[in-house]
């Protein structure tokens, strides 16, 4: 009879121990929340204003806004200029506000609004680029909008610049700095070299 219940004892053993893996595995592949990089801080109106007519954002541009906070930035541009535009965020919460304004100001068919982080967003489609990033962000940045924007495309940053890429313009507005790039042709290296930066591969 102890034989008996040992066996029963060892076979309920092993059967716990397989099912662990399972639900180990289903434990790991559960997707983690998103962690931002920087602080948000909304930015004035008027440097908003001043980041799109540095950009010469105009009827037919896409404007990507690379943490977009609460969306300000894309919703303005679309009821100003009519442009479609895409804000990536990494907070929730703000992508929810983002969209509910979205909606509220009419501009909820020309904008959209994602919880991604930036280091994993196509940009291709964009012909201006929005930043309100840390410098070191901006400098990780750099070989990703150069190798998937198209040649002319504008990016405009916000109080911070880019590495060692010279801007092409420089505004102040208030306390705030704005910096204008334009993509060089394919190629051509923001240096002027002939060798272009290898876009690094995605961290994660």
């Amino acid at each position: 009879m102890r034989t008996i219940w040992a066996l029963a004892a060892t076979l309920l053993l092993f059967a716990t121990m397989a099912g662990a893996p399972a639900h180990a595995q289903l434990a790991v592949r559960a997707p983690q929340p998103l962690k931002p990089d920087v602080i948000y801080v909304p930015t004035p109106e008027p440097v908003v204003d001043a980041m799109l007519a540095l950009a010469e954002v105009r009827p037919g541009d896409v404007l990507y806004d690379l943490g977009s906070g609460d969306g300000r930035i894309p919703i303005v541009a679309a009821k100003r200029f009519g442009v479609r535009g895409l804000g990536v965020e990494v907070q929730e919460h703000l992508v929810r506000q983002a969209r509910e304004k979205a909606r509220a100001e009419g501009v909820g068919h020309l904008v959209t609004f994602r919880v991604q982080d930036l280091f994993r967003t196509d940009l291709r489609p964009a012909s201006v680029v929005t930043l309100y990033l840390l410098p070191d962000l901006n400098a990780r940045l750099m070989p990703k909008l150069l190798a998937e924007l198209k040649p002319g495309a504008r990016i405009v940053s916000h109080d911070f610049p880019m590495g060692d890429w010279r801007p092409e313009r420089e505004v102040k507005v208030g306390s705030s700095t704005l910096y204008l790039w334009r993509v060089p042709e394919r190629g051509v290296s923001p240096a002027g070299s002939r060798r272009r930066p290898r876009l690094p591969a995605s961290p994660g």
